[in-house]
């Protein structure tokens, strides 16, 4: 995969004929360093862990006889990979399957794996749903919602001061928006999302905390680089010892994207959104 792809260069914001044809050739990588950089993280030591959990509500292929199946799915990449996947590119991906044959769901799932990984450079995890085992409940967000608080708001693009530590006080917290909203990279379009922040260090200000999540709200970025640009705010200007940063973005062509990043959970399980 060629490292010199920028997003710019990707199909997103143009016009694209529909592929009914299976071809891994329609993922678009994008390599995570360059934002990385601007956050000042080094490529050789990240300060979080995580993982980008897809869900993939439109998918669809042929059996060995011609007969369309259909399913759900997710697709867990690794915040280590060196590149992320542009969505538009793995939505066409995913629908180049609508047409092609395949001997087995196993086939399905190899192709998924062998193609997603080689293109994010870093193994990737698929589990595939049959619709007469979906288990998939709406849940909630865990913690404090902190969308009530009258708060006047002045800035729509990211301001990192706008994050305040109210007291040298350790504290444990969970809080959760689902005021969060930035925009596409290129297209400009918007991006809905909730977000939840589970912290442990001093005691932050929380009309600062979520004047600084809708500070988002006209910010072009992908939804995993504004995922670990929030996580790197808080770092710098809080000094928390704890920081988990996830967030549940809005399905967009029959696709979702739950990025999370942390320094001290491995794994972070949490059921769609009322919205998703």
């Amino acid at each position: 995969m060629p490292q010199q792809n920028a997003a710019n260069q990707s199909l997103l914001g143009k016009h694209t004929p529909y592929c009914h044809t299976y071809d891994p050739g329609l993922l678009f990588p994008i390599p995570r360093q360059e934002k990385r950089t601007e956050l000042g993280i080094s490529s050789d030591s990240l300060p979080f862990s995580g993982q980008d959990v897809w869900t993939a509500y439109e998918v669809s292929w042929l059996n060995a006889k011609g007969k369309p199946l259909v399913a759900w799915a997710e697709f867990i990449f690794s915040a280590y990979s060196p590149n992320l996947i542009e969505s538009k590119s793995f939505k066409l991906y995913l629908n180049s399957f609508n047409g092609t044959r395949f001997e087995s769901v196993q086939a399905v799932i190899d192709s998924w794996q062998r193609d997603l990984s080689a293109a994010s450079g870093a193994p990737v995890e698929v589990r595939l749903h049959d619709l007469s085992e979906d288990q998939q409940l709406v849940g909630s967000m865990p913690g404090e919602c902190l969308d009530g608080l009258d708060i006047e708001i002045s800035h729509y693009q990211v301001l990192p001061s706008l994050l305040q530590v109210k007291s040298s006080t350790e504290v444990a917290a969970c809080w959760h928006s689902h005021l969060l909203k930035s925009n596409c990279l290129v297209t400009g379009q918007p991006d809905w999302g909730s977000v939840l922040i589970r912290y442990e260090g001093p005691e932050i200000d929380p009309e600062g905390l979520l004047r600084y999540i809708i500070s988002f709200r006209e910010h072009n970025e992908f939804h995993e680089q504004c995922v670990e640009r929030i996580f790197c705010d808080i770092m710098a200007q809080c000094a928390p010892t704890k920081l988990t940063v996830y967030a549940r973005y809005l399905r967009r062509g029959g696709l979702d994207i739950n990025p999370y990043r942390s320094n001290f959970e491995k794994t972070f399980n949490l059921s769609r959104l009322i919205r998703q």
